[in-house]
This record gives structure tokens, sequence and C-alpha cells, in this order.
């Protein structure tokens, strides 16, 4: 028998189903040796050497992980195709204590026969540049997390985190939102011509005088053209006719894949999240059990495999025509900042169409498959192709303009049309009436309308992500959990689809702004994900990167930690005399909550319990109202929905208000940790990650 160790339990019954007789297949849950989750871990005095523990509630799995590796004829780990898969097949091999140079490691992009069969003819040994590149990300996150939140707690707020990706994503929204608040709007006016030709009507924007571009910022000037043109006829000056061409879009990453699913189907990231890994692990179709319908889905990868693109144009020949294929295969470039381990996001089979198994899928499921689907049949397709005309048309000097678009072949739109998150712009019509230059047209009406500049848009989850690839932020693995930790720990909220940063974010963006620009900004941010690739591409000592940034770091701590400037929030005043001295209480905040605290400390040192039964303490997975921390009959701890009766949820643990991306149970928190609240899964997000 030979033993296949995967990560996640949902895998295997897809993976087994390819696998056949003679192949037994472990689920480890995700990691089985890590970072302690309440001890710093790392070894500051030695070269920055992190402390790996067995997680407690992995023990009785790894003693039944050991009993079956031993009893195999082989063994292959097979975790996920990324850095941090590479990370617990190394943790995994050290367990079973096998040498560096076996080759015990198989990865596939996707869980299908072929690619299957594929990595079982090829193990190799486990690449010690990818495991040493993500233990210098969680090295340098846990350094960030646990020595920069305890300066937070102390200046601002108990109970704060900082982190490394975390802080500047939080710096992203706090900046936008200073740009709204210093916005001053500025008046400016469109003017439309509504000219007849026959039968038809054309609306042509002012945009010019006497061929120099023109605005108008007031009614007066509006009023001025419009006394010159009164009742004036229009000479079609110019006509510029034009074909232009669409390229089809790229594959999804897991970036624009987000975006996209944000955008056009308005799914949060965690439910995009939740969904795509569902797909890629296996979900059940009817007459065909569990199946795999797309490849890996972390990545920053437009590439695709040869036979993926055969098969895709084959696809497109059989049901659309050789008019859509292109004369050569569409071959997409990967950014240059991209680790292109993976493919793009693509389905495994061009066979398995959304509307053949929509019965079998989740409206979720479903939406997003068929979003990934078609985003892949269109990036290998033709391009769109279109008539252009743009007219000018003069009256005493004023230039007003009309740009006609008409499509003469729909290309890749016809299964794919990409969003546009913007106004129909003035001066664009549809298909124009036949005109010919020197032609004069009569105007049946003008039409002014006052406008006013709009400040810039505040960050949604799809734009922040697209801003956090852009400036190079994190990795695909890391966008939802990150922004999932700024709401979880009211850092933001949710305005609509908006972020919005709260004033506990705000006053945490000034305070690193004042004592941590130098690394916590965007810049930096984006220097150290390249130092992290460093080491993948050049064999940088892992050890080297952490000391480098360390030395700085080390610095900005103890200045912080000196200075005298502190943002905290002044007792709130009570009218509770002290039963001591007779001298008001107050009520002050510690590491473990509110409670009152004599005002004439320090002669007086008394203290006591403030009570807070109806202190909202989480927030409720289910209406999104406030958890109330109550005691049960026996005087053990819960939280209960402040909504109670309409909604009777409860928890012992303070629940984040989300839902866990993987198996959609309530996302609790446990200390710093942020994780799902089922014992048989094991997401999890570090508060200082």
């Amino acid at each position: 028998m030979k033993l296949v160790i995967i990560e996640s339990p949902f895998k295997r019954e897809s993976l087994k189903k390819y696998l056949g007789e003679g192949y037994d297949v472990f689920a480890t849950k995700g990691h089985i040796r890590d970072l302690p989750q309440k001890s710093f871990a790392i070894d500051m005095r030695n070269n920055f050497e992190p402390r790996y523990e067995i997680l407690p509630d992995k023990k009785a799995m790894i003693e039944d992980l050991k009993k079956k590796a031993k009893n195999a004829d082989e063994v292959f780990i097979a975790t996920d195709p990324d850095r941090e898969g590479e990370a617990i097949s190394w943790h995994i091999a050290h367990i079973l204590e096998y040498p560096q140079d076996k080759k015990c490691r198989i990865e596939f992009n996707e869980i299908s026969k072929n690619a299957v069969s594929k990595a079982l003819e090829k193990p190799r040994q486990i690449d010690l540049k990818l495991v040493d590149a993500q233990q210098a990300r969680r090295v340098l996150d846990r350094i960030v997390g646990y020595k920069l939140s305890p300066v937070l707690c102390k200046k601002i707020a108990p109970k704060l985190s900082a982190g490394r990706v975390q802080s500047v994503a939080l710096k992203l929204l706090v900046e936008r939102e200073k740009e709204i608040e210093n916005f001053k709007p500025e008046e400016y006016w469109h003017v439309n011509a509504i000219l007849k030709k026959g039968q038809s009507e054309i609306k042509a924007l002012l945009s010019s005088f006497k061929k120099k571009k023109l605005e108008l910022h007031s009614k007066d000037e509006v009023d001025k053209v419009l006394e010159e043109i009164k009742g004036k006829d229009f000479l079609l000056s110019e006509l510029k006719k034009s074909k232009t061409k669409s390229h089809a879009p790229a594959p999804f990453t897991t970036s624009t894949m987000q975006q996209d699913a944000s955008n056009k189907l308005g799914m949060s990231l965690n439910r995009t999240t939740s969904a795509a890994q569902q797909l890629y692990e296996g979900v059940d179709i009817k007459g065909e059990g569990k199946m795999a319908l797309i490849t890996y889905i972390r990545t920053d990868s437009v590439r695709v495999s040869t036979d993926a693109q055969q098969a895709c144009l084959a696809f497109i020949k059989e049901n659309y025509g050789d008019e859509y294929l292109p004369e050569k295969p569409n071959i997409y470039k990967t950014k240059s900042s991209a680790q292109d381990a993976h493919e793009a996001i693509r389905p495994i089979s061009m066979a398995i169409r959304p509307e053949n198994i929509k019965d079998s899928l989740s409206s979720d499921n479903y939406r997003l498959y068929k979003l990934i689907y078609e985003r892949f049949l269109a990036s290998q397709m033709n391009e769109a192709q279109y008539s252009n005309c743009t007219i000018t048309f003069d009256c005493e000097g004023y230039g007003f303009k009309v740009t006609g678009k008409t499509m003469n072949f729909p290309g890749y739109t016809a299964v794919y049309k990409e969003f546009v998150d913007e106004e129909k712009k003035e001066g664009m019509a549809g298909k124009l009436p036949l005109m010919e230059e020197g032609e004069v047209l009569p105007c049946k009406e003008i039409k002014s309308e006052q406008k006013f500049t709009k400040p810039p848009a505040r960050y949604t989850d799809a734009t922040i992500v697209k801003a956090m690839e852009e400036k190079g932020i994190g990795r695909p693995a890391t966008y939802a959990s990150t922004i999932s930790v700024l709401t979880a720990r009211k850092y933001a909220e949710k305005d609509g689809k908006s972020l919005v940063p709260t004033q506990l974010g705000k006053n945490i963006t000034e305070y690193l702004e004042q004592f941590f620009s130098s690394v916590i900004n965007v810049k930096f941010t984006a220097h150290m994900e390249q130092r992290l690739d460093d080491i993948v591409e050049t064999g940088e000592d892992w050890h080297n990167v952490v000391s480098s940034f360390w030395n700085g770091f080390s610095g900005l701590l103890e200045k912080a930690d000196a200075s005298s400037v502190s943002m905290k929030a002044p007792p709130e005043e009570t009218d509770i005399e002290c039963e001591k001295c007779g001298h008001k209480m107050l009520i002050r905040e510690g590491r473990f909550g509110k409670f009152l605290a004599c005002s004439n400390f320090p002669k007086c040192r008394n203290t006591q319990p403030l009570e807070q039964q109806h202190e909202v303490v989480g927030v409720c997975p289910e209406c999104k109202s406030g958890l109330i921390a109550r005691k049960s009959k026996k005087g053990k701890l819960y939280y209960a929905c402040e909504n109670y009766p309409d909604c009777k949820f409860m928890s012992w643990d303070i629940t984040t208000g989300e839902k866990c991306p993987k198996c959609q149970s309530p996302i609790i928190k446990k200390g710093k940790v942020i994780k799902c609240s089922s014992s048989s899964c094991d997401y999890k997000e570090e508060g200082n990650a």
C-alpha cells in the first residue's frame, strides 16, 4: 500500500478517484508543526531561529500518520503547491525523520487523472529554497506582530495588533479617507446639442472653442455660449473613421478572480475564497461523485499549459467556428513581480460546462465556476472588432463632438464582457446615421447641466485587492485574510460595499506614521516581498533577510517605546464613589477589558470589576448584530446575540461576524488568533500576520 499525504480532508474523495487501488490518502488538516500560538518562539540571539512545536490537537494524528507511513511501501507528500505547502511538507518529512535528499514530494496544479498520474511518476526532493522563503515570512510576521503590537497596546489601547502587511493595507484605507475628507469639489458644466438628421437625433458634447479645449466652470460662462449659438445651425466640420480591436483578457489570477467576483457577482472576499476552495478540492456532481472543477486557486500567474490551451482552442473551433480562433494562440505575459509558480485559474476540463452541472452546485459555486470557465474560454478567443466614427460639429467657433462605436465582430465578447466601473461617458453614441463633411444640421435643443468633481471612491473588497496587487503588498494567499483581520478587529468597517477606516484604525495609522513610517509603508513592504522572492530565486540565506529588517526595526521600537507620545483615550468619569477614600471612580481599560479604578490613584489603588453584561464584545455571524457576554446557570461565560429572541445564535467564544471561507462555520477569536470554530477545520488567521 502506498500512502499519499495531503492537507485538506475535503480533497480525499476527489483524489482517491484518480489514485485507484493500492493507495491510501491521509489528510493532516493543515499544519501539524508550527510556531506556538501563545509565545514568541523566535530565538533573537541565535540567528532568529524559530522554535517549532507539534500543534497540541495534532499529536494523536501524528502518531497515526507515523504508523501508516511506517507500514507503507512508499510515501508521497502532496501538500498544496505553494510556499506554505512546501513548508508543511518539510515539517511532515521532519516528523517522519526523512533525510533531506529523499524524493517524497509531489505536487499537482489540478486534481485530475492526468495531473495526479504525472506527479506520481516524478517525485522530487523538498525544495528548501521555498521552505526558507516561507520561514522568513513567518519569522518576519511574528517579529512585527509580537514586537509592535505591545507598543500599540501601551500607547493607544489594549488588545491591538499590528502586522507587516495588515498595517500597510490599513494605511491605504486611511490615506484614501483623508483624500475624501480634504477633497474640495469644483464646479463644471456640460453643454450638449441635440441635432436632427432625418429621423435621427444626435447628441454632441461641447468640447472646444476655435479648436482649443474648452472647459466651462460657471453658469455665466454657459449663458455666454448659449447666447452666441442660440438659433444657429451646426456645420459638420470634421469626420474621422477608424477601426479598432479589443484583445481578450488574460485568464484569472487570484486577485483578478476576487475582483471580478466582487464587481460582477457581488461576492465578498470570504465567499469567493470559500467557493473557489470547494471548486478546487472537489464538489459532488450527480452521477459522477466528487470531482474537482478548477486548477489551484492561489496564483499570480496568467500562464496556462499547452495541453489546456489546445483543448480550449479545439472547443472554440467546434462550438464557435474558425473565425473565433486567433491566428496564433494567445500568450499572456505574467508581470515580473509575480512568483509564476502555477498556472492561471482555469477549468480542468472544457467538457464540464457550467450549465450542465448547475443542479449539482450551490449558487456561489455555480456562479464562480461559470465566471472562471467563461474568462478562460474568452482568453483564448479572437479579438473583438469595432468601427469608430468621430464627428465634430462647428457652431460660431464652438466645437461639439460625438463618437459612434459599432461592433463588426464580437470575438471574445461573445462569451465574456469586462467590467467597466465608470459612468457612461458624455459624447459617446452607438451607431450614427450616414453623414458627410460640409453637412449642416439644425439644432433641436441645447441642454446644459451643472456638475461637480467627485472625490476618489472609497476602497471596496475588489479595489483594495487590486491596489495591494499593483503595489506588491502581500501575496495571493493573503489578500482575503488581511482584509478580514481589519474588519474583524474593528480597524475598518463596511458601509455597503465600501471599506471605511474607523477612528481606531485612523489612530493606529497616525501613530505608526509617526514612529514607523520607514517600514510600515507601501514601498518598503513591496521591497520585502522582493527580498523573500530572492531567497527562492538566488538562494540568499533567509537569516540575512530577517537580520537586515531587524537591524532597522529594533531602533524604531526603542524610540517609540521611550517616547512620551500617547494616543490613549482619557478614562471615563463616573458618579460612583470609592468606598475606601470617597473619590470618584473612573472607567479604565486594561488587557482584560474595562474596570473601575479610583481617581485618587496612586494614593488609593482601589479597583472594582465593571458590570459589562450589556457591552457588545463581538459580532453575530447570522444577523450581524452585537454579541453580549452572559453567564450560564453553572457560571460559565458564553456569548449571545443581542437581538435575542429574534436571533438565537450563541457561542462559547467571541465571534467576528465572518464565516470560515473553507467550511462556513463562524470565525472566532482565541487570544491573538482568529480561527474557524469547527474542530474539524484548520482555517486560521494570525492577528499579527
